[in-house]
């Protein structure tokens, strides 16, 4: 990723939530709060098409310069609130990384698809995300994604942890 402005996922992340939702080469997907865009463009390689959606100016730009990047053309990217957008998509799966207006995003996306990550930092949006897919009888896993990447110090190796990352994962 070359272009800076969104916040990307961690590959790893990525990697998990992706396997989560068992993209189907039929199968439209939505990144909600795309940011960098990592997301999407992992998400192109096995979806039919993918609509990346962030309100932000500089994560539309980064998200949008980095599909470009990578020559990947089945991926729109839209700049608004995820609530007006998504109602307009049909879709099959979705990824939400984004914590705004989560209480509407995720009610029209209990109601339009079957598979559907959310991804979270704050516990705050933990709890709340999952009280609404639980509630909704849509819940299947909850996970807690810790990673430490190694670093050089003093001619040896120690490893550096980054801040947990949670995975709500919800279906039919």
């Amino acid at each position: 990723m070359i272009y800076p402005g969104g916040t990307p996922t961690q590959p790893e992340i990525i990697a998990v939530a992706l396997s989560k939702l068992e993209i189907k080469p039929t199968d439209v997907f939505v990144d909600v709060g795309c940011g960098s865009g990592s997301v999407s463009i992992a998400a192109a390689r096995s979806a039919k098409h993918v609509y990346a959606i962030d309100s932000r100016d500089e994560a539309v730009l980064a998200a949008s310069g980095n599909i470009k990047e990578c020559g990947i053309n089945n991926v729109t990217v839209l700049k608004g609130d995820a609530v007006s957008l998504l109602s307009d998509l049909d879709i099959d799966c979705a990824f939400l990384g984004g914590s705004q207006n989560i209480e509407k995003v995720l009610e029209i996306l209990l109601e339009k698809t079957g598979r559907f990550v959310v991804s979270a930092v704050r516990i705050e949006t933990v709890a709340l995300a999952l009280g609404i897919i639980k509630k909704n009888n849509r819940f299947k896993e909850l996970l807690q994604i810790q990673l430490s990447r190694g670093n050089e110090l003093a001619g040896g190796t120690m490893f550096k942890p980054e801040n947990p990352v949670f995975l709500i994962v919800g279906g039919a």
